[in-house]
């Protein structure tokens, strides 16, 4: 971190596990700060001493001790209760070594409306705290009985006029109420004593639940924090950048890779902000390859289906069991070395085209992707490799006959590529994912490869709610889709949990359907059902509706464009391909045509297909 970055703190009530356990994530994922979140001191066997010096030897400082509740605006017998507990914890404070305290806005009901009563009796206890050399963050809850937005929280700690008091600005308690938070840059900059972010998804809900359940890091959800953080920055903020987010899957998952994917996001935003030293993302140039890690029971399969498809086998690794299969410019890898169940396949490993596959890999370990050693011999090629979150390789490579380097190299010529189906490269891929991890391999791509994310979608597919979230470049031609069931409980389920597609793409697609089925494509069958439908709510002209009938062939349409589409069965156990056209501006998945793909695959599978 350089000198001029502002520091990076995280609240340990966002990792799960012990506070030993959280300290010791925290640092590990290089966090500057740790505010101390009281539950979890209280749970400790430690003392607050020995926190304190545990956390001095993990390198990290105590930036805030929280919270405080139901303080300000209470009768004189509660202020009396209230002013000897805030003394003990000044006691708590000293021995931690914290020189803040988050005080939140009162949801008590013995508070009353009263902004007069409340300053004073800030003023008081921040001048209690200021002689024990503590200060006093007040913050306003969204759910505040009285007090729940920033600007009136403002004018409090403002009539309170307390060198010790300022404020604590929570971007969720900010962004989910729909406040404009422009108005912050008027605040002065030493007022400002402490900053929580947290993103969100938008949710139209008790705003107390969804902030106890559905925060996020920031980039994976909904609100526009560097905006907001730029605004914090502006009015002259220089303490650090705080995570606080309560989350259902983060507060049960390993807090190892939790805090990381929270450094992540950090990192991501500063890079927005212009405050750190991430080296920029090198544009990409496309799909150099997806590896099926494959057996000797689902390699022939694969190799039939590719085939079928158009494609041909063209080369042979010199040193590996890996063949290059190749039909335009989609190049699909068959390795033999899968580790899976036998007669299994599944999608290893995805390279992309960069203009600096040496500056794509800086990037990425700056982002904390971990990288992955590879062997290859003399005269090799030496592919930069990242380990994606659900154990994905992603290569950076420039693939072309004018690069002395070129991975294709590696491959003996086996035979030239033929005429094929129409297909000239790979379109984009559909990666499910374990639920507890979409939204962290959301920010994953998208920081680390500098992809943009589309909105998060959700549709009812047969065995549940599906959520879908693409990201792109902007000239998307390096597009994921990442996909996740919402709930999966007991055993109705359906036998392809973490189903992987490779689309490709073609000019024409009912031409390559016609012509991959008379080479004996494994193409998925769609009922008539869909096509009367579709006929009722689109009414595409007939000759093109009686076409698609014909070939099994799905369709959707925007306001920019249309898309046709059409789908193999399903390969060794999760893999397909689909095969797409792209007419006009449609930038889409065709994912209102999912949960009928979904179907048909179902059949397929109990016909034995």
């Amino acid at each position: 971190m350089s000198s001029t970055e502002p520091r990076r703190s995280i609240a340990t009530v966002c990792l799960s596990g012990t506070l030993a356990d959280k300290l010791t994530a925290a640092a590990r994922a290089g966090f500057d700060g740790v505010e101390i979140f009281e539950n979890d001191l209280i749970a400790s066997s430690w003392s607050a001493k020995e926190i304190s010096e545990h956390c001095s030897e993990l390198g990290l400082s105590i930036d805030l001790y929280q919270p405080f509740r139901d303080f300000e605006a209470v009768p004189p017998d509660v202020l009396a209760r209230n002013l000897r507990r805030a003394e003990l914890k000044f006691d708590v404070m000293e021995q931690l070594g914290a020189g803040t305290m988050l005080v939140c806005s009162s949801v008590s009901p013995d508070a009353v409306d009263d902004d007069e009563l409340a300053a004073e009796q800030l003023h008081l206890l921040a001048e209690r705290a200021a002689a024990r050399g503590i200060r006093i963050a007040y913050e306003a809850l969204a759910w505040g009985r009285f007090v729940n937005t920033y600007e009136h929280s403002w004018r409090i700690v403002r009539r309170a006029a307390h060198p010790a008091l300022g404020l604590c600005l929570d971007s969720f308690h900010i962004l989910s109420r729909g406040s404009d938070p422009a108005a912050i840059r008027t605040i002065p900059g030493e007022k400002l004593f402490f900053l929580q972010l947290a993103d969100a998804p938008r949710l139209q809900m008790d705003v107390l639940q969804w902030s106890r359940h559905h925060r996020l890091f920031p980039g994976q959800g909904a609100f526009d924090l560097t905006a907001f953080t730029g605004h914090v920055l502006a009015a002259g903020y220089r303490g650090p950048l705080s995570l606080e987010v309560f989350n259902d899957v983060f507060r049960q998952a390993d807090p190892a890779p939790a805090a990381v994917d929270a450094m992540r996001s950090l990192l991501a935003l500063q890079e927005t902000l212009g405050v750190t030293d991430v080296p920029p993302a090198p544009e990409l140039a496309g799909h150099a390859f997806v590896e099926l890690a494959v057996d000797d029971v689902s390699e022939p399969r694969l190799a039939e289906a590719l085939s079928g498809l158009g494609f041909a086998e063209t080369g042979r690794h010199r040193s590996k069991p890996v063949r290059l299969w190749q039909q335009g410019d989609a190049r699909i890898l068959l390795n033999g070395n899968a580790s899976g169940p036998r007669g299994s396949a599944s999608v290893g490993a995805v390279a992309v085209e960069s203009a600096d596959p040496v500056g794509s890999a800086r990037r990425a370990q700056r982002l904390l992707a971990p990288p992955l050693p590879r062997d290859h011999r003399a005269g090799e090629a030496d592919l930069s490799a990242i380990a994606a979150p659900d154990g994905t390789s992603v290569f950076f490579c420039r693939t072309g006959a004018e690069t002395g380097d070129s991975w294709l190299g590696d491959f003996t010529v086996t035979e030239p590529a033929g005429p094929g189906t129409g297909v000239t490269k790979i379109d984009h891929l559909a990666l499910a994912q374990p639920f507890d991890h979409f939204d962290e391999a959301a920010l994953f791509y998208r920081a680390v490869l500098g992809l943009e994310p589309e909105p998060v979608t959700e549709f009812a597919a047969p065995f549940g709610l599906v959520r879908s979230r693409t990201v792109a470049d902007p000239a998307g031609r390096v597009r994921i889709a990442l996909q996740s069931a919402l709930l999966r409980r007991g055993d109705w389920a359906p036998k392809v949990r973490e189903p992987q597609c490779v689309a490709l793409s073609t000019g024409d697609a009912l031409a390559s359907a016609r012509r991959m089925r008379e080479r004996g494509a494994p193409l998925l069958e769609i009922p008539g059902n869909y096509y009367d439908d579709l006929d009722a709510r689109l009414a595409p002209e007939p000759a093109l509706l009686a076409a698609l009938r014909e070939q099994s062939v799905l369709y959707d349409r925007d306001e920019h464009g249309e898309l046709l589409h059409f789908f193999t069965v399903v390969l060794g156990g999760r893999v397909f391909f689909e095969v797409v056209q792209r007419i006009g501006a449609y930038a889409g998945d065709g994912a209102a045509n999912s949960p009928v793909r979904m179907a048909a695959h179902r059949r397929q599978r109990e016909a034995g297909a």
